[in-house]
């Protein structure tokens, strides 16, 4: 060959090997970015593709009452599902899909959908595992295949229920009699338990259904994630106290299968349980109110304060539910069951009513305050008093008689002229200062703040009249257009027991630190005598010769103040029944009041017969589990339960 040829051809190779190693560099830095650099990108689509989280909700806290006693608990919810993912279900469904395929074949017959046919295979396949289920627990249940499409769309990692909540004799024989290697499986879950049943129902509140809050320092944020259902709370403390009770979510991560069902766990983080609370509710003091007015089959509601920490040791309100209905979920059946009976309304913070008699104890605050009258001030009763054209009544003619005399007896005459004295302006102000136009700021949901103590202004800018002397003469014995709680007449109480003005009460046991960062309460502003006289009538209300004589309690000395109100309609008076009181007399530990309403049209009502009796059954309850505040000295002795 010509060396120059040579020279030539080797140049050539020399372009050939330059542009060779080009190429190579180019690849070999391609594998290079695609494995080093670029390999974390696609180890994380690898893993958003084959892997799926679930999410378990953690249990949510216990509340306790002030003893430590289980009011809400959760307990076990025994379940019979089926694994959709498990090998011998896919088998099942895809060898149950394939001879429904054949025959239709077989038959010449046009299949039209074959996802309609897939649909229905897997429902026949879980309706056979189903009728097991119900030979074994005496069931006649059915499967949904609409209900299984959307399972198997929206929770494919989830056990499919076929049975839920089951009764324990049934997961008895399930546990007993299905095999180990069945694809039908007791599966078991937490759902909401009520020891106590109605028990301060509407204060402890109940929960509903609801997805799973995903809290974003959990694993597996970006993989496609499935959550069984959580709770949250609906009403009461459970609503009010939501954020603690909450347990912690925990969470499973799994590499899934093409179709998209578990192969193997990769991680997983265990569900924590929520935050426990103690309530200042006593179960015992419950159950006694409970009782009283299940006895009568009574309607209303009751509250009892612990006057020195202002915790409440009883709410109730009637009609009420038996929570455990509630749980896991409200059934329609069980929704239209409450609502018919109007039982969803915690009336001790949300019934507006007249507070009636009870009212003639601020009438007479309003009174001595104003200097209109003192602890000696003496009206003549003799059945009515005369206001311009009307005549207003009184249920007694009492003579002359004073203020403590005028409490006992509950004189309507007496309390129309102190009030007539007094002013409307007073009246107001002293019924505002208790605060009784202003909720009262308990750490429950949904208190009403509707509450109403009427004002001449009020009048004017609401019916553009003035106000009249028979408007005074109406609210001085606490009826015409004033409104109160059970709860705001049960601190009104509790303020006159101790010559202070409560406000903020809660529905928490207090801790020491807790109860001296309460703000301290107002001065009711009476001097010692003239405080002392009022409760010296109150203290005789409950007497042998009182009006309240059945909320009298042995070895004990109780002050209270009975009612009745009206509320007019149409057709007639629905009458309502007041009982407040405290006790003991020398030293109050415990306020409490009760309204009994009345069911039937111009039914003649009254505190004394009908709300006493059930306070005396929380006042001895109370007593009872406090004996060193009895003084056995006394010969006071208990009312007879009989009493209507």
């Amino acid at each position: 060959m010509n060396p120059e040829n040579t020279k030539k051809y080797q140049s050539r190779l020399w372009i050939f090997y330059g542009l060779l190693i080009v190429f190579m560099s180019i690849l070999y830095g391609g594998l290079f970015y695609r494995q080093l650099v670029e390999s974390e990108s696609h180890t994380n689509r690898e893993k958003i593709q084959n892997q799926r989280r679930i999410l378990t909700p953690g249990p949510r806290g216990n509340l306790l009452d002030r003893e430590g006693r289980v009011l809400v608990a959760n307990r076990s919810k025994f379940s019979a599902v089926v694994f959709l993912s498990d090998d011998l279900v896919q088998s099942a469904f895809h060898n149950h899909y394939r001879s429904l395929v054949r025959d239709y074949r077989e038959r010449k017959e046009t299949i039209e959908s074959y996802s309609q046919l897939r649909i229905h295979s897997r429902a026949m396949v879980l309706q056979s595992y189903l009728s097991e289920v119900n030979r074994l627990i005496g069931r006649q249940l059915e499967v949904d295949a609409n209900d299984i499409s959307r399972h198997l769309y929206v929770n494919p990692l989830l056990p499919y229920p076929l049975v839920e909540n089951l009764a324990a004799s049934e997961f008895a024989v399930l546990l007993e009699s299905i095999p180990v290697e069945s694809p039908v499986q007791v599966y078991v879950s937490n759902m909401r338990h009520y020891p106590y049943e109605n028990a301060a129902g509407h204060a402890l509140g109940y929960v509903g259904q609801s997805p799973l809050e995903v809290e974003n320092e959990m694993p597996g944020n970006d993989l496609k994630t499935f959550a069984t259902k959580g709770t949250y709370g609906r009403n009461g403390v459970e609503k009010q106290f939501d954020q603690v009770l909450q347990g912690k979510t925990g969470a499973e991560i799994w590499v899934v299968d093409p179709s998209g069902y578990q192969v193997e766990p990769v991680k997983q983080t265990y569900p924590e349980k929520g935050r426990d609370i103690t309530l200042s509710i006593d179960i015992d003091l419950q159950l006694a109110g409970e009782s009283g007015y299940d006895l009568y089959q009574d309607k209303g509601a009751l509250v009892a304060i612990d006057i020195n920490r202002m915790e409440i040791l009883a709410m109730l309100s009637k009609p009420d539910y038996d929570l455990n209905a509630t749980s896991p979920f409200i059934s329609n059946r069980v929704f239209a069951e409450i609502s018919d009976h109007k039982a969803w309304e915690n009336k001790a913070i949300r019934g507006l009513y007249p507070p009636g008699s009870p009212f003639k104890l601020i009438t007479a605050i309003a009174g001595l305050k104003a200097g209109k009258i003192d602890a000696s001030t003496i009206f003549e009763c003799d059945g009515f008093h005369q206001v311009g054209g009307r005549r207003f009544p009184c249920m007694g003619r009492h003579g002359d008689i004073d203020l403590r005399t005028a409490i006992e007896k509950s004189c309507n005459e007496y309390f129309y002229r102190v009030g007539l004295a007094t002013g409307v302006n007073n009246l107001s102000r002293e019924a505002i200062y208790m605060r009784l136009n202003a909720p009262t700021y308990v750490d429950l949901p949904n208190e009403t703040g509707s509450m109403l103590t009427p004002t001449r202004d009020w009048k004017k800018a609401r019916t553009g009249e003035p106000w009249y002397p028979g408007d005074t003469a109406n609210m001085s014995i606490g009826q015409g257009a004033l409104t109160v709680t059970p709860l705001q007449m049960a601190l009104l109480v509790a303020s006159i027991a101790k010559n202070q003005v409560y406000s903020h009460p809660t529905i928490l046991k207090q801790t020491t630190a807790q109860l001296v960062r309460r703000p301290p309460p107002k001065p009711l502003g009476l001097p010692e005598k003239v405080h002392q006289a009022i409760i010296e009538g109150m203290d005789r209300v409950v007497s042998s010769t009182g009006t309240a004589r059945a909320a009298m309690v042995k070895g004990v000395s109780v002050a209270g103040k009975t009612g009745t109100a009206q509320i007019n309609k149409a057709e007639g008076n629905l009458e309502l029944a007041w009982f407040i009181g405290f006790a003991p007399v020398e030293d109050p530990k415990i306020a409490i009041a009760a309204i009994v309403e009345g069911q039937e049209l111009n039914q003649s009502f009254g505190g004394g017969r009908h709300a006493a009796p059930i306070a005396r059954y929380v006042l001895e309850a109370y007593f009872k589990k406090h004996p060193n505040y009895l003084d056995t000295s006394k010969e006071t002795t208990t009312a007879s339960a009989s009493l209507p």
